[in-house]
């Protein structure tokens, strides 16, 4: 008896000894991935025109086609990807043949912090037929069978929200992806039903119901708005951020924000919600309005695209996305505008409390609020400069005169009541 519980024992702490070796090799002091790429304005002109010539709503079915991605280009996709789902850094290196994506975790306050507090995480995958395979991985210094990395990838597709059947319609457009250096190609054939299933797969269900909820409240209110067809933006924040709040109290606050910050963006932007969400095609329709701030819709549209980006934990790339706008604008359109900015930059602001300090916003938001509470004063602000004009006064983006502009904007930002 005393010798079988001798060996009981020694099993016991030879596999607690193992497992704590384990811990030891997965959790490291330090981040392997310390740098985020950010978009800039190229990237965003690129993201754009790829796009629209890869838009599956205009393809045809059944037809093949390539499309080529840099290096920097899907290191941008994969930060936010990992900083919206995981708190994470990621990036991608591609050579001939094969992708090594490494990513690195920071891991919050536990017993075991005293082993380190970051889960770093390198994946080879290689050519195959059609989709790559993983070759190797490993986590930290504990290097892991192949075959076990399948079930870890569906755990954290599951985890960012996407069901099986929404994996399978990768499987079923993509024929070949090809890794070249610093460049990935996709072999791809758009379905009749592919833009439907994709669409679905980038709102779960629970997400669909929270934009079902603010569109119903959005016809409501747009039912009872002036008959002029034109509205400030300020009255609608207040019910949509009080039933956020009343739908918080059992729900994710976060995401309530989130789903009433795309509703109402879509609205101003005259698009309804089925173009988004394919089962929204059958829900209400808000009557039309005009959404502005200042007497101008263009400040409204700003403001709220900048927002919902911002929200979508995509900050720097909301930036970036307005700074494209406005240079487009300065070659082709009503010209480059520092007034736009600001309201982009209050946007972003906006956003980005919607995310760090929800309840906070719902509580002051569902209180009603004046435009002057979170747009900013923009009087003085250059606006409707062509390229050349623009150039000669400030001398373009990112220089000096620039800079001074951007930090005069930021100061009437942070004055704002609300987005202080």
């Amino acid at each position: 008896m005393k010798t079988t519980l001798r060996l009981l024992a020694l099993t016991v702490l030879l596999t607690l000894l193992g497992i704590l070796t384990a811990l030891a090799a997965a959790m490291q002091r330090e981040p392997a991935v310390v740098l985020r790429a950010e978009a800039d304005q190229d990237d965003v002109a690129r993201a754009l025109n790829l796009l629209r010539a890869h838009d599956p709503r205009q393809a045809r079915p059944g037809v093949v086609r390539t499309v080529q991605i840099n290096q920097h280009e899907i290191d941008v996709l994969l930060n936010h990807a990992a900083v919206r789902w995981l708190d994470a850094a990621a990036q991608i290196q591609i050579e001939r043949g094969a992708a090594v994506l490494s990513a690195s975790v920071h891991l919050p306050a536990n017993p075991l912090s005293w082993l380190g507090r970051w889960v770093n995480l390198q994946v080879r995958l290689v050519e195959t037929g059609g989709l790559p395979a993983v070759q190797s991985w490993q986590i930290g210094g504990l290097p892991l069978p192949a075959w076990a990395a399948e079930r870890v990838l569906q755990q954290a597709a599951a985890r960012a929200g996407l069901r099986p059947q929404d994996l399978q319609l990768a499987a079923d457009v993509v024929r070949r992806v090809n890794f070249a250096p610093q460049q990935l190609g996709v072999a791809y054939a758009w379905q009749a039903d592919s833009a439907d299933r994709m669409l679905s797969a980038l709102m779960p269900a629970a997400d669909q119901q929270r934009l079902r909820a603010y569109n119903g409240l959005l016809v409501e209110l747009a039912r009872g708005a002036s008959p002029e067809w034109s509205s400030s933006l300020a009255p609608l924040l207040g019910p949509l951020f009080k039933l956020a709040q009343q739908r918080s109290q059992a729900g994710d606050a976060v995401a309530e924000n989130r789903a009433a910050l795309v509703v109402l963006t879509l609205f101003a932007n005259g698009r309804h919600l089925g173009s988004l969400v394919p089962a929204a095609r059958g829900w209400p329709r808000p009557r039309p309005l005009r959404l502005t701030l200042g007497g101008r819709d263009d400040f409204a549209l700003h403001l709220l695209v900048s927002a919902a980006l911002a929200a979508e934990g995509t900050g720097p790339l909301s930036q970036a996305i307005g700074v494209y706008k406005e240079v487009a604008d300065s070659r082709t359109g009503s010209g480059f505008s520092f007034n736009d900015m600001a309201a982009n930059r209050a946007g972003t602001r906006l956003g980005e409390m919607a995310v760090a300090r929800p309840g906070q916003l719902q509580a002051v938001l569902a209180g009603g609020v004046q435009e002057a509470d979170f747009m900013p004063d923009v009087s003085g602000l250059p606006e409707f400069m062509s390229e050349t004009d623009f150039k000669r006064r400030f001398g373009g983006v990112g220089q000096p005169a620039y800079a001074a502009m951007m930090a005069d904007i930021e100061s009437r930002v942070t004055v704002l009541r609300i987005l202080r």
